[in-house]
């Protein structure tokens, strides 16, 4: 009788670790930001890809767009490249060196930390960043979610 009396308390335990390791498990949504005083309310993959790979450096309302790189969070970086086109970091990184070397298009501009990414994004109207679901700030607006 005694470990019928007990399972309540076992079954809790066994389910509250399991409820913290499938949460472990599931990465966290990367979601693209700009500032809350921004006009874009919302934009579609096509238009970020030419944001951030150069094709244009406007929103679509015709105001200046400062796509932000994170620099130092490289799987950050990395998973949102992947989402966004489809190629791995380095080749990338790549494309951007190639495009640098010819002078015609401007890469994104770099911030080093998601702290760093956060001051920009509260400062300037223009910028435009990726960062974790889970860091969006109320001075944030999100405008693209990846599934």
């Amino acid at each position: 009788m005694k470990i019928f009396s007990r399972s309540p308390l076992i079954v809790t335990v066994v389910l509250l670790f399991t409820s913290f390791s499938c949460a472990a498990q599931v990465p966290d949504t990367i979601v693209v930001v700009t500032n809350q005083k921004n006009d874009v309310q919302i934009l579609d993959k096509k238009g970020l890809i030419d944001l951030f790979m150069g094709k244009y450096s406007a929103f679509p309302n015709g105001k200046q767009a400062t796509p932000i790189d994170v620099e130092l969070d490289a799987k950050l970086k990395a998973q949102f490249y992947q989402a966004l086109v489809g190629l791995p970091l380095a080749r990338v990184n790549a494309y951007w060196s190639r495009l640098k070397f010819s002078g015609r298009v401007k890469p994104p501009a770099v911030e080093q930390t998601l702290d760093d990414v956060r001051q920009r994004l509260e400062a300037d109207e223009s910028a435009l960043a990726y960062v974790y679901e889970s860091s969006v700030t109320d001075k944030m607006k999100v405008v693209y979610r990846f599934d």
